[in-house]
């Protein structure tokens, strides 16, 4: 069932989106040759504790090994890895494109949100990559208003991307989100028009489209948490939570619309 939340429960997330939101900024000004990922982890624990939340990840058990919790805060994934993987003492490097992906436990509530940025300068190619999956999630925006479908997203999302000449990820999706990290409903990156449940006033959920350079198959990385393109690929990632109005939407994770790329 996709919960509908209230008024209320709506401006407690955007309180907390808007302190994640502050967070991601913070972390992407220390994204830089040099830093491993594990360093932007412990900081992202810190900005979250001093914030009076909590790290929505830590400790969850939804995605890899459902034997072991994710042990950290921060989700980092360097070049061809796509999502959830674990920070390491890999060091960035010149060149790198690196995803963050990062959710937010307050006041009862979480918010999530992913970006991808480079390190450095990198080859055009990897940047229109970045733009292009950056671009996909403004198009997905596009259709969230009450009366489309969950299927109007994905589509959305799959032509643009497709038509740039890259691929979206198809095993992996964006979710509902509210008292639970993953609510209903899943949000798909590809679909067809007017298909899915219908988009509802007081929905809330996380649009996250994961674009590939080469083929959109996935396999796991060796940390057992995380994925990576099956085909060594670069990939990118970014996400939102967005909540759904009487007219359209409200982005619950952003400061101002260009604070990234």
């Amino acid at each position: 069932m996709i919960s509908i939340k209230n008024k209320k429960e709506i401006e407690i997330m955007a309180e907390g989106g808007r302190i994640l939101a502050k967070i991601m900024k913070r972390l992407a000004q220390e994204v830089r040759p040099g830093i491993t990922t594990k360093e932007l982890d412990h900081l992202a624990e810190k900005l979250i504790l001093k914030a009076g939340g909590s790290c929505s990840f830590k400790g969850y058990k939804g995605n890899g090994d459902s034997s072991r919790p994710f042990p950290a805060c921060l989700c980092a994934s360097v070049n061809e890895e796509i999502v959830h993987v674990l920070p390491s003492e890999r060091v960035l490097k010149e060149g790198d494109i690196v995803s963050l992906d990062l959710g937010l436990f307050y006041k009862g509530f979480h918010t999530d949100m992913a970006i991808t940025l480079p390190v450095g300068k990198v080859k055009p190619e990897a940047l229109r990559l970045i733009r292009v999956t950056k671009k996909a999630l403004k198009r997905a925006l596009k259709k969230v208003k009450p009366g489309n479908t969950i299927g109007d997203i994905g589509n959305a999302i799959q032509r643009y991307v497709e038509k740039q000449g890259f691929n979206v990820v198809r095993e992996l999706c964006g979710h509902g989100i509210g008292r639970q990290l993953h609510e209903e409903p899943q949000i798909l990156n590809y679909g067809k028009r007017h298909s899915g449940e219908l988009i509802k006033e007081g929905m809330v959920f996380c649009i996250e489209p994961m674009v590939t350079m080469g083929d959109w198959h996935i396999k796991r990385t060796k940390d057992g948490f995380g994925y990576q393109t099956k085909d060594g690929s670069l990939s990118a990632h970014f996400e939102h939570t967005v909540a759904i109005t009487r007219r359209g939407y409200k982005i619950l994770t952003q400061i101002n619309e260009n604070q990234f790329l």
